[in-house]
């Protein structure tokens, strides 16, 4: 074929789940950033990454420190009076790295992701819910939220229906 010829033969489109798998192993391979779960110290980490703007707000038994990126993502992360992140909520028009939010708590993330992918296909909302881990994620192109936390590491006297 030269230059001046065009191809009029079929397109060929990528296979989905062959790229979401491949996106999927390409996060779970990056270092971890420990941050639900983890100490105060990474909302630091996490603010650097996202190139935003921290503010700290105090609850009677938490805090909240809501980081803000300039592409409009906000991700407010819930610390309790020992200084763990008990919880995150997220919200914005794309959304943010759950590695670097979930931490060690990722694969619990992705497995679920996964396992409600085979059992309901489409395009539903995310919940996975176990012992240990709670995540919900809503949302649609350009209009994503969700929250996720470790029940056993809620502060007593708070309900985890303040994440948000």
């Amino acid at each position: 074929m030269s230059q001046g010829d065009k191809y009029n033969g079929p397109v060929r489109r990528p296979n989905l789940p062959f790229v979401a798998l491949t996106l999927l192993m390409v996060m779970t391979s990056l270092p971890a950033i420990a941050a639900l779960g983890g100490d105060v110290s990474t909302v630091q980490t996490d603010q650097v990454h996202m190139q935003g703007s921290l503010r700290i707000t105090q609850s009677g038994t938490y805090a909240v420190h809501e980081i803000q990126s300039p592409s409009g993502i906000v991700v407010r992360e819930y610390v309790s009076p020992a200084g763990k992140i008990f919880g995150i909520a997220w919200q914005g028009p794309w959304m943010p790295d759950m590695q670097q939010l979930l931490g060690d708590y990722f694969p619990q993330y992705a497995d679920g992701a996964q396992a409600q992918a085979k059992e309901r296909p489409g395009h539903r909302p995310l919940q996975v819910v176990q012992p240990g881990f709670v995540l919900q994620l809503f949302g649609h192109m350009r209009s994503f939220t969700g929250r996720a936390y470790v029940p056993g590491m809620v502060p007593p006297g708070t309900s985890p229906e303040v994440i948000r």
